[in-house]
């Protein structure tokens, strides 16, 4: 599970530099999509809050480690069917809410919790609802990784508490909301954000997330 926390992280580390480069490839729109928006100060917060994320959960998994602690498989629930009552109920009149809903995905209220906040977020529940967290945070999708990893990650969330039907809503919210953003700029029109071509995402990312990262090439400084 380390291993696939520091594929994540890397991935993240990676996607923040060079998210600014990218933003004005016309193929940054398959990024856009998964993140649901061209703002590109938007995906950066979003990218850092998915790398403390995984940094929080690193952290705790080499704690546990070094204490000698396994992490815990989660059993799937089992979901007993209520009973109905004996006699009917009266109806319940629902009481009247008033405020302003505030969407979380919308720039404007989104936040970032300190790394103390979300490493004791990580001691309270699941593992692999964390997993899941950094996953939408950085838009990982199918498309984005190797098979071999998204089986990996698949498993990890199965079997540790994650919710795979969470990080799938979450896509199709922020591709109703990339789709009513892109309306809206006709200059993209001409982009196809829907190219999940392998040696698209290479180009993208510079590499599939499971990959080797390409090393850094460093300049040989003069003698």
């Amino acid at each position: 599970m380390l291993q696939l926390v520091r594929i994540l992280l890397t991935h993240g580390r990676r996607l923040a530099e060079t998210a600014a480069d990218q933003a004005h490839n016309p193929q940054f729109a398959t990024i856009a999509a998964v993140f649901g928006t061209y703002n590109l100060a938007f995906i950066v917060l979003r990218v850092q809050r998915g790398i403390l994320r995984a940094i929080a959960l690193e952290r705790y998994l080499l704690a546990r480690a070094g204490r000698g602690r396994d992490i815990t498989i989660v059993p799937p629930r089992n979901r007993t069917p209520a009973t109905p009552p004996a006699t009917p109920q009266p109806a319940r009149i629902p009481t009247p809410t008033y405020g302003r809903f505030l969407d979380p995905s919308h720039p404007a209220n989104f936040h970032i919790p300190t790394l103390q906040e979300l490493e004791a977020q990580i001691r309270r529940r699941p593992i692999g609802r964390t997993i899941a967290d950094i996953c939408t945070d950085l838009a990982v999708i199918p498309g984005f990784c190797t098979a071999q990893f998204w089986s990996g990650l698949f498993d990890t969330l199965q079997f540790y508490g994650g919710s795979l039907t969470a990080m799938y809503e979450s896509r199709g919210h922020r591709e109703q909301t990339f789709r009513r953003e892109r309306d809206k700029r006709p200059e993209t029109w001409h982009c196809n954000w829907q190219d999940l071509r392998p040696a698209t995402i290479r180009h993208l990312l510079g590499h599939l997330i499971g990959e080797t990262p390409p090393a850094l090439v460093l300049a040989t400084p003069p003698p």
